[in-house]
């Protein structure tokens, strides 16, 4: 793999053991992935934070890459911690695990990464501009850049996208390049559009999971040409991608008339037809409890946005939930919350704001036994992580289960 003059000097451990460390980290995944050479890049997200996915080992791993010099050479992001770092006593998070992930944010912070804990980067300040190559970690959000944003980025592992901070660079392979960008088979929805609404989640992630399990069962990691869908709001293309990544493993994906890229194209010959049915049953798969047996509710997988803390407060003004009720957010996007009136609303209700954290990654294995949530992926992690039964339903409904008894 062809290397510059200042990465042959990165590389022999001029700049430091850790950036020497994350050289290697490259040049063996360039190496791997025949990758003709190194790109700068404009922004890195890294994932594996929470103390649950890390433990000790985890931890260990970046005390010494600190310890051995390891500082941000560009604007570096987190994804979501194991607590909200500022109020983990409130979810009951156990003071063990508490001083266990301080441990981590405070390491991470150390070596110059904004701790935005947090899956959504693009709602608290790591927006890429279209064409830029970037390094992000979180497969939802990857997914997002790729195709809502016109970014560049792989889906790279922890270690991986810690070694792109390090450097300011990534190998330059996959997403990265235009030959591999191209649709390789449309997706015709067949659809009633009349019996949508659009702006759910709910319906969004069940297409996503419906998409995602077709594609899966064809050879050849295609990606998906898209049809049929009129619009989309943001937060249903968030929805989407992390279905979509979930159960499909997509980086990429064009939605006709939608995404920025898609008029680039012409629709590929080899298609496959997704109908109204095949969404139904994909929703249908994600609820395997009733209503009766849910302890557990939470919206905001991936983190939630301004528009839809603004609607659980209007939904929850003057009422009081029943059950434990997790609304999951990023930090920054939290504080507008605060600005405008929403926080103190949902916490009068006793539904409970968890800012840097989510249901995916927190410890609570064992503490709920089913989950009420608008969120395919987190269906797919409360099962195969927590163990939890789980309820699908459009975001509204979440809500109001949480006010029933």
């Amino acid at each position: 793999m062809r290397l510059t003059d200042e990465e042959k000097v990165m590389l022999d451990g001029y700049s430091g053991k850790a950036v020497q460390k994350a050289m290697q980290i490259l040049v063996a995944l360039g190496t791997i992935y025949d990758a003709e050479c190194l790109i700068p890049v404009s922004s890195v997200q890294v994932a594996g934070v929470s103390y649950d996915n890390l433990g000790e080992a985890g931890l260990q791993f970046l005390e010494d890459m600190l310890a051995g010099g390891a500082t941000t050479r560009v604007l570096t992001t987190l994804n979501p911690a194991g607590m909200d770092i500022e109020n983990w006593q409130a979810l009951d998070i156990d003071l063990n695990f508490a001083q266990q992930q301080m441990k981590v944010i405070d390491t991470f912070k150390r070596i110059g990464i904004i701790p935005t804990c947090t899956c959504t980067p693009y709602y608290s300040g790591n927006l890429p501009l279209f064409g830029q190559h970037i390094a992000w970690a979180e497969s939802s959000a990857v997914c997002y850049a790729n195709s809502v944003i016109g970014a560049r980025t792989n889906r790279e592992g922890g270690p991986a996208a810690l070694a792109a901070a390090l450097t300011g660079r990534t190998a330059c392979f996959g997403m990265h390049l235009s030959k591999n960008r191209r649709p390789g088979i449309t997706i015709s929805l067949e659809i009633n559009q009349h019996r949508i609404d659009i702006n759910t989640s709910h319906w969004f992630g069940g297409l996503g999971k419906a998409i995602g399990e077709k594609l899966e069962s064809i050879p050849g990691n295609l990606i998906p040409y898209i049809k049929g869908i009129s619009h989309a709001s943001g937060e249903a293309l968030k929805s989407f991608c992390a279905s979509l990544a979930t159960y499909g493993g997509c980086a990429l994906f064009y939605m006709e008339g939608i995404t920025p890229e898609a008029s680039l194209f012409k629709p590929p010959k080899p298609c496959m037809t997704v109908t109204s049915r095949d969404v139904e049953s994909a929703i249908e798969s994600l609820n395997n409890a009733g209503s009766p047996q849910i302890d557990f509710i939470s919206l905001g997988c991936p983190h939630l946005s301004i528009r839809e803390i603004s609607r659980i407060a209007q939904l929850l003004d003057g009422k009081q939930v029943k059950k434990e009720f997790w609304i999951t957010t990023s930090r920054q996007v939290k504080q507008l919350a605060d600005l405008a009136g929403y926080t103190k609303i949902i916490e009068a209700s006793g539904a409970k704001i968890a800012a840097d954290t989510c249901c995916v990654v927190a410890p609570i294995t064992d503490r709920f036994h089913v989950l009420a949530t608008d969120s395919a992926k987190a269906c797919f992690y409360a099962r195969g992580k927590h163990r939890f039964s789980t309820v699908f339903k459009p975001f509204d409904d979440v809500v109001f289960e949480a006010l029933n008894e």
